[in-house]
């Protein structure tokens, strides 16, 4: 019975936030149209919503930790559910992601992720992606903010292993900037694909920078160590079982 209504709260939760995703993208349109301003203000009033709408709809309560980065900085962030990317967002003052170009196409988000500076990457041709990349960025063209990427490429459910690609080690390299990573725990009560979100604390926490610098395979293994470290811990304060790794 209690399953079955956190069920219903968790559909109607998902409803009202998709619907009020349209409503704002088309109230802040004009202003994001002219201004970049205005989009990321939309962003910012809607993760801000779907926060506050998850404490008391369903229960699951957000929390953000460490230094939120202001600067010209890259973000290899834990990447488990929608819910990590709602959270970094809606405290970044700029955030703006690497992305897969199918998003490009999909209604509201891919004109806003336009808007902010998003650069959508073909999996299949990733070097060639990050290589026109590192250029628009160098060349002054690309807006400036906080990069967000995902280090494994993809969504990876609590408990799941799988390996960090170099792509985020090649950024590191050709920008020269410092890189903060993100662990998070909101893969324990917001899931990948399924309607059900459980009750809870989710967090997601800013690690201290790694400084540029440092040679790529190093690099590689201390970001994919400090992330994948803390999001443990992380997940273990949340009740999810210790993870041998």
């Amino acid at each position: 019975m209690r399953y079955a209504i956190q069920w219903i709260r968790s559909l109607l939760f998902t409803v009202q936030a998709y619907a009020m995703m349209a409503i704002m993208a088309v109230a802040f349109a004009p202003w994001a149209a002219f201004d970049r301003r205005g989009a990321w203000s939309a962003i910012h009033a809607w993760t801000g919503w779907v926060r506050w709408t998850a404490s008391w709809m369903i229960g699951l309560k957000s929390e953000v930790r460490g230094p939120i980065p202001e600067g010209e900085v890259m973000i290899a962030a834990k990447h488990q559910s929608f819910f990590d990317i709602i959270l970094i967002c809606s405290v970044l003052p700029r955030p703006k992601f690497i992305m897969k170009k199918q998003l490009v196409w999909t209604p509201i988000v891919g004109w806003y992720a336009k808007r902010i500076g998003c650069v959508p990457v073909d999996r299949g041709r990733r070097g060639a992606a990050i290589k026109a990349m590192v250029e628009r960025v160098n060349s002054g063209k690309q807006e400036p903010g906080q990069l967000i990427i995902f280090p494994q490429g993809t969504r990876v459910a609590p408990g799941v292993k799988q390996d960090y690609k170099v792509g985020v080690a090649v950024l590191y390299q050709e920008l020269q900037n410092p890189v903060v990573p993100v662990a998070c725990n909101v893969g324990v009560f917001w899931p990948r694909h399924a309607i059900y979100r459980k009750h809870g604390l989710a967090v997601v926490e800013f690690l201290p920078p790694i400084e540029a610098g440092k040679p790529m395979r190093e690099f590689l293994a201390e970001v994919e160590a400090e992330v994948e470290a803390h999001s443990d811990r992380l997940m273990a304060e949340a009740g999810f079982p210790q993870l041998e790794r």
